[in-house]
């Protein structure tokens, strides 16, 4: 008889964590090598520090690897000045591939940057006064916001709060700050290790862990998609007087497991302002002592509360915190706030939400989108809000100035608000190929003929003033949120997706699998007949989703027969 297999307790992954001395090692010893890479247990560690190692699938030659890095900044609520975008835009051109990337978690990515260059990529974004540490990896990632900056006195008060529980949600290790920043001596793996991890601990979270913040009505980040999503209440002077608790939600998914699957988050309770950070660092821990350490595929905490269910959940939190959550506040329904075009701020000042398609900031063609949007901080000196839906907010904008920056936009191709279709404007997609190891075909890429073929359609229909998002994906790991779209397109496998329909934009609701492994050119063509029977039969103000929720997708599988 052959030996008997040893039970796993922890996955690979955790047991690299446990080792690196707070995310030393082994990274440190291998960043001045002369590697185009770095070893299988170094990019597990490079995570945290903000960067994945990827490959250039379109570059590649024969089956050698085409390494290249990618950076991505932790920027709470997606707020920059104009100084820190113009910074940017020059680490962009120097030592990326020239464009910038905005996620849909409201920070940037710099892609194509070569591993001899990456600490002085780092070094420079640091110089800007922007941090990478912890925008990757197991562990808190870029705490989200309402991206509007002030319009009634309440936003002001979600930003601040957002910048204050992302610096107290970092890791403590010190290691960013030596490996990358000429800051202490650079670990040998003989010094004695002296940090530690109050919160996170030394092998950090099972997974990763997304937090978002925002107001009633407002449901830009998608509340209940986040680990922790806090939607701010407020007092009659317009003050925070503490926070709904929203809990369990996460979009990823394996389309071969069974046991993998999207899921909304749950109304935890409700807690006043001054006991909300010591809340969520309970919620943290319990995800950190109870989480899966042995299977990544089920680590996230969304597993967590679907196996243990609500009420054992909070029971457990309250066991640490010491006292009782209050009962959920009702809310009013959310909607999905674009804020594109302009709009007045507070202060008498105006903001300019401008619509990035894809997320993709770049010069192409007659659209010199880079050039515009780095001529408009450099000389209006604009503040930047990057949004949850990958587009790009300009601040603090004089009355004055309005019209300059519109001419200086449209001078350089770049269209407004009232000029591009509501299919264009609520359309999201992941990068996907050529760079994201996890993609199994195009996302970004692919998207902008979909939608402008599905446009015709929606226009001949007599669609067009409907806010239908669209959404689409590389793999089933959901980075853009597809999973509550309208229309979800989610990458199924080379040039194959399956279609989801019926999410919500009030983040409430999942859409349903209706067809599978359709070929990207049929894409259009399977949901066209949805469209044509929804504009037919709706009922007065019935939104796209609303409809086939109420008929059922049964109906949509007879028409298309």
């Amino acid at each position: 008889m052959g030996r008997k297999r040893k039970k796993r307790t922890k996955s690979k992954i955790e047991k690299i964590k446990e080792s690196s001395d707070y995310l030393r090692a082994p990274l440190a010893n291998e960043v001045g090598t002369d590697s185009s890479h770095f070893g299988k247990e170094a990019i597990q560690v490079l995570k945290f520090h903000g960067t994945y190692q990827q490959d250039d699938r379109d570059l590649r030659e024969g089956r050698d690897r085409h390494y290249i890095f990618m950076i991505r900044g932790r920027l709470p609520g997606g707020k920059m000045t104009a100084d820190q975008y113009s910074a940017l835009d020059d680490i962009a051109d120097e030592y990326a591939d020239g464009t910038l990337r905005v996620t849909t978690r409201q920070s940037f990515q710099l892609h194509g940057v070569i591993k001899k260059e990456l600490k002085d990529t780092l070094q420079a974004i640091n110089d800007s006064l922007i941090t990478t540490l912890g925008a990757c990896g197991d562990i808190v990632r870029n705490v989200m916001a309402t991206p509007a900056p002030d319009i009634d006195g309440r936003q002001a008060q979600v930003q601040t709060f957002a910048d204050e529980l992302s610096d107290i949600l970092l890791p403590a290790t010190k290691a960013y700050h030596e490996v990358w920043l000429n800051g202490d001596k650079v670990y040998s793996g003989k010094e004695e290790v002296t940090d530690s991890e109050p919160l996170y601990g030394h092998s950090y979270l099972p997974r990763k862990f997304k937090i978002g913040i925002t107001l009633p009505k407002d449901n830009s980040i998608d509340a209940h998609t986040q680990d922790i999503g806090l939607v701010a209440l407020f007092d009659d002077q317009k003050e925070i007087e503490g926070f709904n608790v929203i809990v369990g939600g996460g979009m990823g998914m394996n389309h071969r497991k069974e046991n993998t699957f999207p899921r909304l988050g749950d109304n935890l309770g409700y807690v006043p302002k001054e006991k909300i950070v010591e809340v969520v660092k309970g919620i943290i821990s319990i995800q950190r002592d109870h989480g899966d350490r042995k299977n990544r595929k089920q680590a996230r905490m969304k597993y967590l509360i679907h196996k243990w269910g609500l009420e054992k959940f909070e029971k457990e939190l309250v066991d640490r915190i010491g006292f009782e959550l209050e009962p959920f506040r009702e809310l009013p329904d959310f909607d999905l706030d674009l804020y594109l075009g302009w709009n007045q701020q507070s202060d008498g000042n105006w903001f300019l939400g401008v619509s990035i398609e894809n997320g993709r900031i770049k010069d192409e063609g007659d659209l010199q989108l880079k050039t515009a949007l780095r001529k408009v901080a450099d000389e209006f000196q604009t503040g930047v809000r990057l949004t949850p839906n990958h587009n790009v907010l300009l601040t603090n904008v004089a009355e004055e100035d309005k019209e300059a920056i519109t001419d200086l936009l449209h001078d350089h191709g770049v269209l407004l608000d009232d000029e591009i279709s509501n299919l264009i404007k609520y359309s999201m997609a992941c990068p996907a190929l050529p760079t994201c190891g996890l993609a199994i075909t195009e996302s970004e890429r692919a998207l902008p003929d979909v939608i402008r073929d599905l446009d015709e359609v929606v226009n001949d229909l007599g669609l067009e003033d409907e806010k239908l998002s669209v959404r689409m994906t590389g793999c089933p790991n959901g980075c853009s949120r597809p999973y509550v779209a309208d229309i979800g397109f989610v990458g199924r496998s080379l040039d194959k997706y399956s279609i989801f329909i019926g999410g919500d934009p009030s983040g409430t609701r999942l859409n349903t699998k209706y067809k599978d492994l359709v070929e990207r050119e049929d894409l259009v063509d399977e949901v066209r007949p949805l469209l044509e029977h929804y504009a037919e039969n709706r009922s007065n103000g019935e939104s796209f989703s609303d409809f086939w929720n109420r008929v059922g997708l049964s109906e949509a599988e007879q028409i298309t027969v």
